[in-house]
């Protein structure tokens, strides 16, 4: 009785907790933040399909356990036949695990090449430059290939966690904006939770993604390196924007000299 009221109460305990996930919207994405581009869709699908591999083999597993529990507990003194193996069991618990590996790969490798991709021209581009302990966002024009025209730029400043303004850069929705990373410093990182993706902002190389946005709206960011002393203040917002708004963006930077 004991341990019926036991299995009942943690079977109460999860559907409640289950329950509140789900009303926060968060079920679905086990705890990952709500994607704004297309990229971001992409690695989403592949973290809950390595969640979903996971649990299977994991419900396999318990299975398995509870079934050999149950049906093959001691009932005697007797010694239970002894054999010295089992080719096809053998055989199937070697081959599994390279089948759910390669699977794994497969997908994993497949959607890095879709992420990592970097079109010929893209409809927007951004330089962000990393500072002790700020950002720069240089918006840029491709005149060539590898090379590129600084059209404006909005240079920011450390910031407190709750401060009501900080650095921003603005994205147009729906076109493809490649960002272009480089630091004068040390070594900074680029994180946009929103984005599912960072990526490091080294001194004396030029890291690369491009994005897709399909959601506009204000999305907080930060540096996710420790950089130094003031490495908590490096946080910018990033906003997506109709393409006109992101045009008046330019142009209102232009205006006022380039800087914020």
């Amino acid at each position: 009785m004991r341990g019926r009221r036991a299995w009942k109460g943690a079977a109460a305990l999860a559907l409640t907790a289950l329950a509140a996930t789900a009303c926060s919207g968060e079920a679905s994405r086990l705890g990952m933040p709500e994607p704004i581009s297309e990229q971001a869709e992409r690695m989403l699908t592949l973290w809950q399909g390595s969640w979903i591999a996971a649990f299977a083999v994991g419900a396999v597993v318990w299975g398995l356990i509870i079934w050999a529990v149950l049906f093959h507990r001691k009932r005697s003194d007797d010694l239970p036949p002894q054999v010295r193996y089992n080719l096809p069991i053998e055989m199937l618990y070697t081959a599994v695990p390279f089948v759910i590996i390669a699977v794994l790969f497969y997908f994993t490798a497949r959607d890095q090449n879709y992420v990592e991709h970097l079109s010929e021209r893209p409809d927007a581009t951004i330089e962000v430059v990393g500072f002790q302990w700020s950002w720069q966002f240089n918006y840029q024009e491709q005149t060539g290939k590898d090379q590129y025209r600084t059209l404006a730029s909005n240079v920011g400043t450390p910031v407190d966690p709750n401060a009501a303004v900080k650095p921003t850069v603005v994205i147009p929705v729906n076109k493809k904006v490649r960002f272009r990373l480089v630091a004068n410093d040390v070594i900074h990182s680029f994180w946009v939770p929103a984005l599912l993706y960072k990526k490091d902002v080294m001194p004396g190389y030029v890291n690369e993604f491009e994005v897709t946005a399909t959601k506009k709206g204000t999305y907080e960011g930060r540096c996710a390196e420790l950089c130094g002393v003031d490495h908590s203040r490096m946080l910018f917002q990033l906003k997506v924007v109709d393409w006109d708004q992101y045009q008046q963006e330019i142009n209102k930077l232009k205006q006022a000299g380039g800087a914020q």
